[in-house]
């Protein structure tokens, strides 16, 4: 970008620089305040990204902090709860169909919810994070209300009272659905703690991978290496939970029971939380940079107040930005102005008016505006992986159907453990490594993709995309069964939809190769968008240079009064 001032027709014959300092130095205070934040619980201001300790003092001895020993304690929680997530998106259709009486339709569409839920929500543990709490406290509080659902799911499953009669209920009576329903008590209980379950995974995704990568030195000459390895390793923890949940706990409720299955992912996540805050004074920490929300509002806002203010105004100023290498925003550093959206660029067109009476709702600062310039640029990418989720939760819900029906040997092999005296074969262990590498690069990738380009002060709110994705796509699955339900079936003469509960007559092949259409479409869609994205990396940071004040940027007055 050029520095080639734009004057306004008055600036002709004087610069905006006439305005007294005193006004000047008023404005600037004014928004360099507005977003002091500090750390939960009462602890003292702190600016700049500096990683502080769990009491928000600086830590004198970074080598004594952070790194790969810090990222271990934070790899086994985020395995446990992937864990827990897995074994009960898996377990819990059955559970409700064999157990609590409810048809398989009703269950698949019963979970979807919870997992659309649970992960939708995500975004408000983020802004919790990055807002307040900072991310060590939220997954504190948040892994300890998810043991509580754990817990609670887990009495569900091992005390009577929770569950309906169970007599006189065999298979036959369970595939008619001629078996005593559950009561309505024991349902809202059920539902209770399931979603009880569900807000704590909510505060936890978003926030570990952000808290594991923020162990890592951003100044080291290493860090990209670093941070690339720990997304790797990340989503292998992620995998190797999800394998544990499909096969141990599947495993477990077999053999041993549903209260023996859900009461190992209530005691896996107890020993996950244990060692999390067992490495409390090995954590980095990054403090919270005030309400993201509010900020994205007050750009919206001003921009809005303004639509009518041309860029050629002879009221006009220039872009408005605090003076000095930081930012007002604390936890960030300046972002540089970019062309793009430029109806937003209005929330910083700095009036003369906005001298006299300043207000964070008329006027914003550059790197506010390019905040909320980078969340609309982001929100394509991981809009690409909603198709993926679809296709995941159909696989966790509508397989459990299958399973139930087919036959699960493949020769001595009986799904879903092995019969083999080591676990599994040595070409086995190679196609499963082949399988978590495939579903660890994807993964890694988002999450890694999300946490380098999110704004510095947003950075849970980044990563909580990926989580709102996946939200997205279990309700996207939910309304697409009901359509296909609707649409494909015939009762009045008798014929089944695709998915029927009785899989040999319905036709489950049919929802597979419409999944796979709609993978080509979205497929060539990311492609569209990966082309058309430009990294933060390629555009000038706001370290690199100041914002002058009075100065517009260097494009034609013209072009500008046109967009």
């Amino acid at each position: 970008m050029g520095s080639r001032e734009i004057k306004s027709p008055e600036s002709l014959q004087e610069t905006p620089a006439t305005s007294s300092s005193h006004q000047r130095k008023k404005l600037s205070v004014y928004f360099i305040e507005s977003d002091n934040r500090r750390m939960a619980l009462g602890r003292g201001y702190t600016g700049g990204t500096t990683p502080v300790n769990v009491h928000g003092k600086a830590i004198a001895d970074l080598s004594k902090t952070g790194g790969w020993i810090a990222a271990l304690f934070i790899f086994g929680n985020e395995m446990a709860e992937r864990m827990a997530y897995f074994g009960l998106s898996v377990n819990m259709v059955t559970f409700m169909f064999y157990v609590m009486h409810k048809s398989f339709a009703d269950s698949s569409n019963a979970v979807n919810n919870f997992l659309g839920i649970s992960q939708a929500s995500s975004v408000l543990g983020g802004f919790l994070a990055d807002a307040y709490l900072g991310r060590y406290w939220t997954i504190a509080i948040f892994t300890t209300i998810y043991l509580a659902g754990l817990t609670g799911i887990t009495l569900c499953a091992t005390m009577k009272v929770f569950m309906p009669n169970q007599d006189n209920c065999d298979r036959i009576s369970q595939l008619l659905g001629s078996c005593e329903p559950a009561k309505s008590w024991q349902m809202l209980y059920l539902y209770t703690v399931l979603y009880i379950t569900g807000f704590g995974a909510a505060g936890i995704r978003p926030c570990v991978s952000s808290f594991g990568a923020d162990q890592f030195d951003e100044r080291s000459k290493d860090y990209k290496t670093h941070l690339d390895r720990f997304f790797n390793f990340f989503y292998l923890s992620v995998t190797v939970g999800a394998i544990v949940a499909f096969t141990l706990v599947v495993y477990i409720q077999m053999e041993h029971g549903w209260g023996s299955a859900f009461g190992a992912l209530a005691i896996a996540m107890g020993i996950s939380n244990m060692l999390f805050f067992i490495g409390t004074p090995l954590y980095r920490h990054r403090l919270p940079g005030g309400s993201p929300l509010t900020r994205v509002a007050q750009v919206l806002v001003a921009a809005f107040r303004k639509r009518h203010a041309a860029f050629s105004s002879s009221e006009l100023i220039g872009l408005y930005e605090v003076p000095g290498k930081h930012s007002a925003i604390k936890g960030s550093g300046k972002i540089a102005h970019t062309d793009d959206f430029r109806c937003l660029d209005k929330a910083a067109l700095e009036l003369k008016e906005d001298v006299i009476n300043p207000s964070p709702w008329k006027l914003c600062t550059v790197t506010q505006v390019e905040e909320v310039k980078t969340l609309v640029r982001l929100v394509p990418i991981p809009a690409c992986t909603i198709m993926l989720n679809v296709i995941l939760t159909e696989f966790l819900t509508l397989s459990v159907q299958q399973a139930y029906t087919m036959n699960t040997h493949m020769g001595k092999l009986k799904l879903p453990v092995t019969c083999h005296p080591r676990g599994a074969s040595q070409l086995q262990r190679v196609g499963i490594g082949l399988a978590v590498s495939i579903l660890s690069v994807i993964w890694a990738g988002l999450l890694e993709f999300l946490y380098e380009e999110a704004p510095d002060a947003m950075k849970s709110i980044g990563s909580a995309y990926a989580a709102l994705a996946g939200g997205l796509g279990c309700f996207a699955a939910s309304i697409l069964n009901s359509i296909i339900k609707s649409v494909t079936g015939n009762p009045k003469k008798g014929q089944p939809n695709w998915l029927a509960q009785n899989i040999n007559t319905g036709r489950f092949d049919y929802l597979y190769w419409l999944l796979a259409v709609l993978s080509v479409i979205n497929f060539c869609a990311f492609l569209y968008s990966a082309y058309r994205y430009k990294y933060r990396s390629e555009q000038k940071h706001g370290n690199d240079y100041e914002v002058m004040e009075n100065k517009l940027y260097d494009t034609p007055s013209k072009e500008l009064e046109a967009t």
